[in-house]
């Protein structure tokens, strides 16, 4: 299990896509009392000053994962903004860009239907709006969005070429796509062609693996105490490697600098 999860992204296609829906109904159920993880990527840390954003009191626990959505999404102003996130997840991001960054609507789009029931039921937030879709053929019309935000997501799509043609499809002209994800160093040459070839070019960009293996080791006791009072003893070692706990493959891989991590501004190109 441990496995299959440190090598999730490399796994043929027809098994990604049930395996996703399968692990967050999983996560899902697990929190039928109490919900206490809703920002579920690796996180950032300023390396001088961790702490990079002010945060109410309640959003204080997910520190590290809402910063990563916040260097997401420093690159341009999502107020008063159509924006759009692909890959939402448990709906975290999505709440804390809304609540922070005042856009005019936000509309977080996700595969799994249980993440998506989660998500209306425990993000209630004006404004804010979650709806099931698939990355590669998202439902709606052209032209759509002001801004697209993309965080820890895009590396496990199947086919990543129909997403940028989807980004760009639903993007309006002049819009910002905001790409936030990890890659094996020896792939971002790849991504960056795969951008060009969609008609985008990077804008600005950012290569922040130091700032998120700082997260990770301040976070890394609060991510262990988690796992261990909520998950079986037998996928303890899946879910430490799920969330890149010291000792893990998936840690290994950003503190060696062998996995990149990269935060792009991305327009079009024409």
């Amino acid at each position: 299990m441990r496995s299959i999860v440190e090598n999730y992204a490399e796994l043929p296609r027809f098994i990604r896509k049930p395996l996703w829906r399968y692990w967050h109904s999983w996560i899902i159920a697990r929190e039928k009392k109490s919900v206490v993880m809703t920002c579920m990527n690796y996180g950032f840390a300023g390396l001088d000053a961790p702490k990079t954003v002010d945060l109410s009191p309640e959003d204080e626990s997910e520190r590290y994962g809402l910063q990563m959505y916040d260097q997401a999404a420093s690159w341009t102003s999502l107020e008063g903004k159509d924006v759009l996130e692909v890959g939402s997840g448990r709906g975290g991001g999505a709440s804390f860009l809304t609540r922070y960054r005042k856009p005019a609507s936000y509309v977080g789009v996700d595969l799994s239907e249980p993440g998506i029931r989660f998500c209306n039921e425990h993000h209630r937030v004006d404004k804010l709006r979650f709806v099931k879709g698939d990355a590669e053929a998202l439902p709606f019309a052209d032209d759509s969005f002001d801004a697209i935000v993309n965080v820890e997501s895009s590396r496990c799509y199947p086919r990543i070429e129909r997403f940028f043609a989807e980004v760009k499809r639903v993007l309006r002209p002049g819009g910002t796509f905001l790409l936030t994800d990890m890659r094996w160093k020896e792939d971002v040459p790849k991504l960056r062609g795969q951008l060009a070839n969609a008609g985008f070019f990077i804008d600005s960009e950012r290569e922040i693996r130091e700032d998120v293996v700082r997260a990770l080791d301040i976070d890394d006791e609060r991510k262990r105490t988690l796992i261990g009072s909520r998950i079986p003893r037998l996928f303890v070692a899946a879910f430490g490697e799920f969330a890149g706990v010291r000792g893990s493959g998936r840690y290994a891989s950003f503190a060696s600098g062998r996995m990149e991590y990269w935060s792009f501004k991305v327009v079009h190109a024409g």
